[in-house]
C-alpha cells in the first residue's frame, strides 16, 4: 500500500507581540489617513467657499459661511474639531446636495464592496487552477511554448488599465450584441461586465504568482519524495501540493482586493455604477470638498483594514511568513 509522505507542519498561532505590531501600525496608518484627509481641504488651491457659493456671492454671505462652519479658528482647534466629528461619524454635509456625506456613502459603499469582492473571488477562482495547472506544465523547462503563451497572455493583461477592459466590454457585450446591461444596477446580469473588467488584471497577477509558488514547491523535498511514492495525480497535485501553496497567492489576493477597492473608481464611472467612484469624481468636478475628504477617509481606511485582516490571515496560515512579509515591507 503507497504510503503518504508527510506533509510540512504549520502552527497557527498569533502571539501578543505579533497582534500588538500589527494593530499599533494600523492605528498609526490610520492617525496619518486623517491629517491628510484634513490637510486636503488647506492645501488644494482657491477658496472651497468660493466654489461652493459662486463666484458673484456677496462677501458678508462667504464670511458669515466661513464663520458658521469654523474656518476662521486656527488650524489646531480646527483639526481638533475634525477629528470630533469624525469619530462621532459626522463627516460634514454636501456642498451642492446639501446631503449628509455619511448618507451618500451608505448608499455607494455596498455597492463598491460588492463589485470589489466579487472580483477578487472570480480572481482568486481562475487564477489559483491555471498558475497551478502553468507551473507543473512548465516545471525544469517544460513546455516553452505554453511558457511563453502564458508569460505573454498574463504580462499584457496586467498592462492594460482596468477601465480599458471595461470599454472594450461594453462596447462589444452590451452596445454591440446587446446581450447584458450597459449601465446601472438593474439585476444579477448588471455585474457580469463590471467584475469581468476589475477580475481581469488581478487574475493574471496571480496566476503568475501561483506558478512561481508552484514550481518553489515542485522542488522541495516533500514533493519530490510524493513524486518517488508515484501518487495519483489528482492527490499528488490537489491534496498536496495546492494546499501548499496557497498562502502567498492568497496573500497576493488580499492585497489586490484592497487595490480593486479603490481601482473600481473608473469602472463604476464606465457602468454608470451606482457605488462611490461616481460620487468621488462628481465631487472632484464640482469641488465639493466635504464629499471627497470623506471618500479619501473611506477608501484609504478600507485599504487599511484589508491589508491588516490579510497580517493576520498571514500569521494563521504560516506565521513565519508573516514574519518574513513583516520585515519586508520595514525594510
Amino acid at each position: 500500500m503507497t504510503s503518504t509522505p508527510p506533509r510540512p507542519k504549520r502552527t497557527r498561532r498569533l502571539t501578543p507581540r505579533f497582534l500588538a505590531h500589527h494593530l499599533l501600525r494600523l492605528a498609526v496608518s490610520l492617525a496619518v489617513l486623517v491629517v491628510a484627509s484634513f490637510a486636503m481641504i488647506h492645501l488644494i488651491p482657491g477658496d472651497p467657499l468660493r466654489q461652493m457659493l459662486g463666484p458673484t456671492a456677496p462677501k458678508q454671505l462667504v464670511d458669515a459661511r466661513r464663520a458658521e462652519l469654523g474656518l476662521n479658528d486656527a488650524l489646531p482647534t480646527q483639526f481638533l474639531h475634525y477629528v470630533q466629528h469624525v469619530c462621532s461619524g459626522d463627516l460634514g454635509t454636501s456642498f451642492f446636495s446639501s446631503q449628509p456625506v455619511s448618507d451618500i456613502i451608505a448608499q455607494g459603499l455596498p455597492n463598491t464592496l460588492a463589485l470589489a469582492v466579487l472580483a477578487t473571488v472570480v480572481a482568486l477562482a481562475v487564477a489559483i487552477p491555471l498558475g497551478l495547472w502553468a507551473g507543473v506544465r512548465t516545471h525544469k523547462g517544460r513546455g516553452s511554448g505554453t511558457e511563453a503563451a502564458f508569460t505573454t497572455l498574463t504580462g499584457a493583461a496586467v498592462a492594460i488599465p482596468e477601465y480599458l477592459y471595461g470599454l472594450a466590454l461594453l462596447l462589444v457585450f452590451a452596445l454591440g450584441l446587446g446581450l447584458l446591461p450597459p449601465a446601472g444596477l438593474t439585476g444579477p446580469a448588471s455585474y457580469l461586465l463590471p467584475v469581468t473588467a476589475l477580475s481581469i488584471a488581478p487574475t493574471a497577477m496571480i496566476a503568475r504568482m501561483a506558478r512561481v509558488e508552484t514550481q518553489r514547491e515542485l522542488d522541495t523535498d516533500y514533493m519530490r519524495l510524493a513524486h518517488a511514492k508515484r501518487l495519483p495525480a489528482l492527490r499528488l497535485y490537489a491534496v498536496h501540493l495546492l494546499p501548499n501553496t496557497l498562502t502567498a497567492t492568497l496573500t497576493m489576493g488580499g492585497l489586490l482586493l484592497g487595490g480593486l477597492i479603490t481601482g473600481s473608481v473608473l469602472v463604476e464611472n464606465v457602468f454608470a455604477w451606482p457605488g462611490l467612484g461616481q460620487r468621488t469624481v462628481e465631487a472632484i468636478t464640482q469641488k465639493d470638498y466635504p464629499v471627497a475628504q470623506a471618500m479619501i477617509l473611506v477608501y484609504g481606511a478600507l485599504v487599511l483594514a484589508v491589508n491588516f485582516l490579510v497580517d493576520i490571515a498571514l500569521g494563521l496560515l504560516d506565521p513565519k511568513s508573516a514574519l518574513s512579509a513583516t520585515v519586508h515591507k520595514e525594510s
